[in-house]
């Protein structure tokens, strides 16, 4: 019997029209909660630049907190209208820098929103790299995999059409909140075998926390990926062999439940593409409320001294009553005594970072930009996250058609 959340499946774009709504919503991250502490990863290094795709853009659902048809902070937009044109330096390699990023761009005026979200107040638009919309982006199409399946307890999957698997039955998973779709369309330009869970729940964070608050949802659907894999390739004692986790956007409230759980401790990789925010403590002196960041703060710590890996992007965007995702990445870093350092380049669907921060396999990017454009443009760092990172971490068994 499926669970009631898959059905959730067939409506992938409602994060992306609810966006906007996010962006004007504060996020559950604003709340006062609580949870033990989470040990922390160790830093990624710098990716290199990939070529923009030639297709034109698709329009898709983008992350939660910047669709094109809806702004609201906590949303992840859907995959589907997020692809990049060029993955760079997202994945944390080193590319040639051609232009200064410069100072981040103007913030717009603090508003009461939840974190995770881009400022509601419509900017002007302006001229991408190679003419695409970051949130529309084009489709590559699926390379070794096939076609979403409603097999999962929750969400959708796509896996090779054959290989990716040990002869024991293991294979790598990564699985994805907000903007599934979007996200696939990056996944599957590097991706070499890797199993990909695309989980979509709606406007804001908060559905994500309380969908993943009791520590049996995670585990029955990582049981139930099990068993599809196995279906699908025969091998009766599927298994997962390495498990990551990804968010964009609002998605972070999922990601945060399931490090403080049990099951938290199996993550051996962290990807967070503008998605991770906090509430304050006290606005007027901008102090967080530490706890809700304290799994990523412990999972960054294990990052950098090599016992996993865990990646951070952040934009410009100033969200109104709530941390953005600049600050609680750079509280990250301060809680590792380290400093960003200033840095000056290109990057995938017209994103230009301006700082950076590596230590073991713990990298930070921080993107100049203020509008929902630029908040799709996270999506775009993926493709680079797995080629310079991930594969040749995991090693995944390879996948063919």
């Amino acid at each position: 019997m499926r669970h009631p959340l898959q059905a959730l499946g067939r409506w992938a774009f409602l994060p992306l029209l609810a966006a906007t709504w996010w962006l004007a919503t504060p996020p559950a991250a604003a709340q006062d909660t609580a949870a033990p502490q989470a040990s922390a990863p160790p830093e990624p290094p710098p990716a290199a630049q990939a070529a923009p795709p030639a297709s034109p853009p698709q329009t898709d659902g983008p992350p939660q907190g910047d669709q094109p048809q809806a702004e609201s902070p906590q949303q992840v937009e859907s995959p589907q209208q997020v692809d990049h044109a060029a993955a760079t330096d997202a994945a944390g390699a080193e590319a040639s820098p051609s232009r200064a990023g410069g100072d981040r761009a103007e913030r717009s005026p603090a508003r009461r929103e939840r974190p995770g979200a881009t400022s509601s107040r419509s900017a002007p638009s302006k001229k991408r790299r190679g003419d695409i919309n970051p949130c529309m982006t084009p489709d590559p199409g699926w390379g070794v995999y096939d076609r979403w399946s409603r097999a999962p307890s929750i969400g959708q999957m796509i896996m090779p059409h054959r290989g990716g698997v040990t002869k024991r039955g293991g294979f790598d998973l990564i699985i994805h909140f907000h903007g599934h779709e979007a996200l696939r369309k990056e996944f599957v330009k590097t991706a070499e075998g890797a199993v990909l869970v695309g989980i979509d729940l709606g406007i804001g964070s908060g559905a994500y926390t309380s969908a993943f608050s009791a520590p049996y949802v995670f585990e029955n659907l990582l049981d139930s990926i099990e068993r599809a894999v196995a279906k699908k390739t025969g091998k009766k004692k599927a298994y997962v062999r390495k498990l990551g986790l990804s968010s964009w956007s609002a998605g972070y409230g999922a990601v945060e439940q399931i490090l403080r759980q049990p099951a938290g401790k199996r993550v051996d990789a962290l990807v967070l593409l503008d998605s991770l925010h906090a509430g304050y403590a006290d606005e007027q002196q901008r102090k967080l409320k530490v706890a809700q960041i304290e799994p990523f703060i412990a999972f960054a710590r294990r990052a950098a001294a090599g016992e996993a890996f865990m990646f951070m992007s952040h934009s410009s965007i100033l969200p109104p009553g709530y941390a953005s995702t600049s600050e609680t990445a750079d509280f990250i870093v301060k809680q590792l005594r380290g400093k960003p350092r200033g840095a000056s380049r290109r990057d995938v669907l017209g994103l230009d970072m301006i700082q950076r921060y590596d230590r073991g396999d713990f990298h930070v990017r921080g993107y100049t930009g203020n509008d929902k454009p630029d908040h799709c443009a996270h999506l775009g760092l993926m493709a680079d996250v797995m080629r310079v990172h991930i594969n040749p971490r995991w090693k995944t068994p390879k996948g063919r058609r």
